[in-house]
């Protein structure tokens, strides 16, 4: 079967009845790798630039392009040009520290420089009789099922080749797992779900399923099998590297990395279910500076507007927002404001944004997305006539205000049934294109941001997919639940997104649901809670507090409840003085976290990691699953179960570390059992003196 591969400039190309495959450098030491039955490669050369779905202006997925112009990003050009190899039976291209093979079937091997198979196509059937894989059971590593009348679905079937591998990353889902191995993910986005499909792996590679198609990924203990429901090619890329650290920076250097966060990001952020005033917002936020502690960012939540999708303050509550925001300003604390991609039908601009086509539609039956407060649809992310529409609404009304960060809530988007083949996007059908969403909802803001000056762009979104980090995108957690087991969820949830690319991430602080004011049970769980958001990439407080308020009036967002008190002050004060530490403590790291931010901006280096990230010859490292890295300089082991007073963790070997409370020092490798009252949160450093 040598003829039917060839070399096309750089890349390997395999032919064979309707399949294409190419195989291409993508950045130093990394591969492109796509295949289609159709009749051209979407987005490649013969198809007039368009993508899978037919137009999509990120053509390469979430990668970024090889090529581009002085005002687009590129992915980083490799080096040196491959080496490619077509003379049979199989065929190869070399690129660095990655190869990919063909053998004479077609059928796909990575590996590694030192010839060490870093992945195998899954394939048993009879078609080589000479081949190990030679079987009656007739699997492809490759499937195309087509779709009757539409085009197909996709599945990648890989060998598992050990069964110590360990895979990281993957996004946000709601479990407490970080090692994924044997772990069976949905690929498609929910309220606290994020599907970011990079994969992390202990044998030295990275993986990235550059799909948006809703789907699956199982990763087995015999077979790894990626799914996509609705797909034109299989495209993935993947990359090899000697440390966690450069698989994670060649994987930065390909989706983007984040912009340079702005100061006001990294000190406290006050935020509630929530306040239905102007005064009630300027009340808080004149009590933290009279009581003298640092706030940096405060929040208008939800329904601050009359109807979803007016994108304005109600003047009723908000009667002068300018003067607010100056005050705000005097004070030293950053607005952020709330904005929904939800339309309501009694909006002023439901009709014409019907009318020139910027709403998602519905494949059957009366067009509606959410009923939460009304009946409304979302607006339409990938299409860029929305995108400019709802850039100009929110300039018009908040960016000329002066309001430089956005929290842009809704952003899977959430569904009020998750009938994912029910909608239909600009750009194709929410099966095939559907995880684009949260991506091109940061670009609405990011594209909009830039254009109007601002450099440092920082927005909170409830989602992401693989390359949203580059347009800005701050990603929390969802609608938790106020528990400790959520809290172990949220700290697996954490150090993945990192590992997944998204180093910008937080939670809402006592979790979202379930929290009572009154409750000793809460305040313990919301104080340690706090404590680890201290040593998160940005500490928020947030939540729906019980009982809640009564609404204001039965109109518009009056007619939305808000939670009772979130403040420090609002719990008891035990409460109050060990939050108010953890804040002056959160100021005075406030340089050395913008330190691990200019690195996020740089090489793509997560804020938080997981021990294997920094000490990667440790095995134990690999292991531990409730402690992590603030950084290079701070090892936190959060105290994740109520009523715990002390708790066991493990030192890297190759340093000597330091308790930062009480400056005792342990030899690495060795596993510690520390004191952790109420009012602390172990923490060890590698030299420091202690806090």
């Amino acid at each position: 079967m040598g003829q039917y591969f060839s070399r096309e400039g750089n890349r390997l190309v395999f032919r064979y009845d309707a399949e294409k495959v190419w195989m291409e450098p993508w950045g130093d030491n990394s591969l492109r790798i796509r295949s289609t039955k159709m009749a051209v490669m979407p987005g490649g050369e013969g198809s007039g630039g368009l993508d899978r779905s037919g137009g999509n202006p990120e053509a390469d997925g979430a990668l970024l392009p090889c090529t581009g112009t002085a005002n687009q990003p590129t992915a980083k050009q490799p080096t040196a040009a491959p080496t490619i190899y077509t003379g049979g039976p199989g065929a190869y291209i070399k690129h660095g520290k990655i190869e990919g093979h063909f053998d004479a079937a077609g059928n796909i091997s990575i590996r590694n420089s030192r010839g060490e198979i870093l992945l195998k196509e899954y394939v048993r059937n009879r078609r080589d009789r000479m081949s190990e894989n030679c079987s009656a059971l007739e699997i492809e590593g490759r499937e195309f099922k087509p779709i009757i009348g539409g085009d197909y679905s996709v599945t990648l079937r890989l060998e598992s080749l050990s069964p110590d591998e360990k895979i990281y990353g993957m996004g946000q889902y709601q479990q407490p797992h970080l090692n994924l191995k044997g772990c069976d993910l949905e690929l498609a986005h929910r309220n606290s779900q994020a599907s970011v499909p990079f994969a992390l792996s202990s044998l030295g590679y990275g993986f990235l399923w550059n799909n948006p198609a809703v789907g699956r990924v199982v990763f087995g203990k015999n077979i790894t099998t990626w799914t996509a429901l609705s797909a034109k090619s299989l495209d993935y890329w993947i990359t090899a590297g000697d440390s966690p650290a450069e698989i994670e920076e060649a994987y930065a250097g390909a989706t983007g990395k984040v912009p340079l966060m702005p100061g006001y990001g990294m000190g406290f952020w006050q935020c509630k279910l929530r306040y239905q005033t102007q005064e009630e917002l300027l009340t808080v936020a004149r009590e933290y500076h009279r009581r003298g502690i640092p706030l940096s960012v405060i929040v208008i939540d939800f329904f601050h507007w009359p109807y979803q999708g007016d994108w304005k303050f109600d003047p009723l509550y908000w009667p002068d927002p300018d003067a607010m925001i100056t005050e705000l300003k005097d004070l030293g604390v950053e607005l952020m404001v709330s904005v929904w991609p939800t339309v309501d039908r009694r909006s002023e601009n439901f009709q014409e944004m019907l009318e020139r086509g910027c709403l998602i539609r519905t494949e059957r039956g009366y067009r509606i997305g959410m009923d939460f407060q009304g009946n409304s649809v979302h607006y339409d992310a990938t299409n860029p006539e929305a995108r400019s529409y709802i850039w100009e609404k929110v300039k018009q009304n908040y960016y000329d205000r002066g309001i430089r960060i956005f929290w842009l809530d809704e952003a899977e988007p959430e569904y009020s049934v998750y009938d994912f083949d029910h909608y239909r996007y600009h750009l194709g059908p929410d099966l095939q294109i559907g995880n684009l969403y949260p991506l091109m909802y940061a670009k609405t803001f990011f594209d909009g941001m830039r254009q109007a000056g601002q450099e440092q762009v920082l927005n909170l979104l409830r989602c992401a997919w693989a390359g949203s980090q580059r347009y800005g995108a701050l990603v929390w957690s969802g609608d938790i639940h106020s528990s400790f087991s959520s809290l172990r969820n949220q700290l697996a949830a954490g150090l993945n997104m990192g590992i997944a690319g998204i180093p910008w991430w937080t939670t809402d602080i006592g979790g979202f649901h379930g929290g009572v004011v009154t409750d000793p049970h809460f305040h313990e769980l919301l104080i340690r809670w706090f404590q680890w958001a201290c040593f998160c990439p940005v500490m928020r407080l947030h939540g729906d507090r019980e009982p809640h308020k009564p609404p204001l009036g039965t109109e518009g967002g009056a007619a939305c409840v808000s939670g009772a008190d979130n403040e420090i002050w609002s719990y008891s004060p035990e409460v109050y003085e060990i939050c108010r530490r953890y804040i002056a403590l959160r100021e005075r790291l406030r340089p050395y976290i913008g330190e691990l931010m200019k690195a996020a901006h740089e090489k793509g280096t997560p804020v938080i990691r997981p021990l294997f990230y920094d000490f990667p010859g440790d095995k134990r490292a690999w292991e531990t699953e409730d402690q992590y890295l603030f950084g290079p300089d701070f090892l936190v082991a959060p105290v994740l179960y109520e009523g715990r007073r002390e708790r066991s963790l493990y030192l890297p070997a190759g340093r000597e570390w330091t308790d930062v409370w009480t400056g005792e020092k342990y030899p690495g490798g060795t596993t510690v059992t520390v004191k952790a009252p109420l009012d602390q949160i172990p923490v060890f450093s590698p030299g420091r003196k202690k806090f």
